[in-house]
């Protein structure tokens, strides 16, 4: 298909975090020794140099008290390599914390012994004044990135407000993965937290945390999400994704070539846990191509605190970014985007000729994290935001559901079908997606606060949005009130509703329908102004 190219495009960085983190022990296999652990980062740091590529690594508190690691670390040149920590909480430091170690192993992966979650605000302090002072005493600085699969809002707020920390990562979206569910947050990229939430992007710079959360492990814009409970990522150990050829191959060219609203980021690496030998052949593979990438001036190689320099310099609050794909991998036919404020994200996706809205998901700077006072007494933990549209959660597994584009054809109600669509920035917050349909077409504008489509020159006549979930799925969707669609979720209740168009009741199986108004619906998309 065709990509309009904007003047600006070049002014859309593309940027790279090449992220490893290391543990010093792994429980979980008996030939997965201190040695080979650590002659897997010396591997990497070999690659690295071979290619020139400079990047972070994060040291879990086992890590960082070993004199090996401190040895060759301290070799690497500060301008290319950035040393920061790795935030799962392994025995020895939660008892210099003087707490008492509840784990099976001396490193214990579960969300209530092995993360900030499972522990009080006041014993998390003191966590992390303990490795934050052993870390300075080794290196002579404090931490500057700090990452895990999660971090707890009062956390992030104690290594900011104490530490000055400048970047935070977590983990990608995901549900369920390894006892951890993030979903429904800003969509790869990063953004500012609420500080009573670190999942959360704040609406307003005084209820925010000025320190950038990126999304680690550069998901896949569709399979990662159809997929929600498995990893189709930049990981370099997994053969269908990041250790295979033909996948990394459109990975890259879709990240460095698509359009992209205001930035693209992406996160490669891999932990140490996983071992040489795993993550050899992916590695190998990506590092030349983001090599050359950068040698042509297509993308940036930075660590997380260069990135989240810059990220505070460039934006006050969150930003709005997209993430687009207008060629699937292989035969596929799917094109999407992805789009973020700081007020909602959303996900169109086009298969087979037709549209499919699968995902809006509205954020509140004002609703707490679940562990802001609590812990989690569980192998698992929750991170969520607000949904209006949850394809893979109302949906089945690789076929999201969401709002379908239809028509009435001569008293039967069928989907638009039409063909490629074309993505373009209309300003530094709107993102457009140009669908052409039969003479005409759907014209779709994504700004920070609400979604707009608009019919031009009849590409459809007497077309509608409605709201499909999976037979038997359970869905937020409470009921119609006048023009909004309420919903519910977690206990917090909010709505949508339209400046345009009109919200009405069905009787075809889905949950509403939204007919448009003089050619074009307009979905308002705040729970907080």
């Amino acid at each position: 298909m065709s990509i309009t190219v904007h003047a600006q495009r070049s002014a859309e960085p593309k940027i790279i975090n090449i992220v490893n983190f290391i543990r010093d022990i792994e429980p979980r296999d008996n030939n997965i020794t201190k040695d080979v652990l650590y002659e897997t980062v010396v591997n990497q740091i070999k690659l690295m140099k071979q290619y020139h590529l400079g990047g972070t690594f994060l040291l879990q508190y086992d890590a960082l008290i070993d004199k090996r690691y401190q040895e060759l670390l301290k070799t690497l040149s500060p301008d290319e390599f950035e040393i920061g920590a790795w935030w799962e909480l392994p025995q020895p430091l939660i008892e210099k914390a003087g707490i008492r170690w509840r784990g099976k192993y001396a490193w214990d992966w579960h969300s209530d012994i092995g993360f900030s979650v499972g522990y009080t605000p006041a014993e998390r302090q003191k966590i992390i004044d303990v490795y934050f002072a052993d870390f300075k005493q080794i290196f002579g600085y404090y931490p500057k990135s700090i990452a895990s699969w999660v971090i707890d809002a009062h956390s992030l707020n104690y290594m900011y407000d104490k530490y000055k920390i400048v970047a935070s990562a977590n983990c990608k979206d995901q549900v369920g993965t390894d006892g951890f569910t993030l979903w429904g947050g800003y969509w790869n990229q990063a953004y500012y937290p609420s500080r009573v939430n670190a999942y959360m992007p704040a609406q307003h710079a005084e209820k925010q945390l000025p320190v950038p959360v990126f999304r680690m492990l550069g998901s896949d814009p569709i399979r990662q999400y159809a997929d929600g409970s498995t990893v189709t990522t930049l990981e370099p150990v997994y053969t269908h994704a990041g250790g295979n050829e033909e996948w990394i191959n459109w990975f890259f060219q879709s990240f460095a070539n698509d359009p992209s609203l205001g930035y693209n980021y992406t996160q490669t690496g891999q932990e140490n846990s996983f071992t040489w030998n795993a993550m050899k052949k992916g590695l190998e593979l990506q590092l030349p191509i983001i090599a050359r990438l950068r040698e042509q001036g297509k993308v940036r190689v930075e660590t997380i605190s260069q990135s989240g320099e810059w990220f505070k310099k460039t934006y006050k609050v969150t930003p709005a970014t997209t993430v687009t794909v207008s060629k699937d991998l292989g035969d596929s036919d799917k094109k999407t985007v992805w789009y973020n404020s700081r007020f909602y994200r959303t996900n169109l996706l086009w298969g087979n000729g037709e549209l499919r809205i699968t995902d809006i998901h509205l954020f509140n700077e004002t609703v707490p994290d679940k562990y802001l006072k609590d812990v989690t007494t569980i192998n698992q933990s929750f991170f969520y935001t607000l949904p209006l549209v949850d394809g893979f959660q109302w949906g089945k597994r690789g076929q999201p559901e969401g709002f379908r584009l239809m028509m009435n054809n001569n008293g039967d109600e069928i989907p638009v079908k039409g063909g490629n669509p074309i993505f373009t920035n209309v300003n530094k917050t709107t993102a457009r997606a140009s669908w052409p349909v039969g003479n005409g077409s759907f014209e779709i504008d994504m700004n920070e606060k609400a979604i707009t489509i608009t019919a031009k020159k009849n590409p459809a006549n007497d077309w509608f949005l409605d709201l499909y979930v999976a037979k038997g799925a359970e869905s937020a969707f409470r009921s119609i009130t006048g023009n909004s669609a309420l919903y519910e979720f977690d206990g917090h209740a909010y709505r949508l509703t339209t400046a345009q168009g009109t919200i009405e009741k069905t009787t075809n199986g889905s949950l509403y329908r939204i007919r448009p108004k003089a050619q074009r619906i307009v979905l308002t998309l705040t729970d907080q102004q």
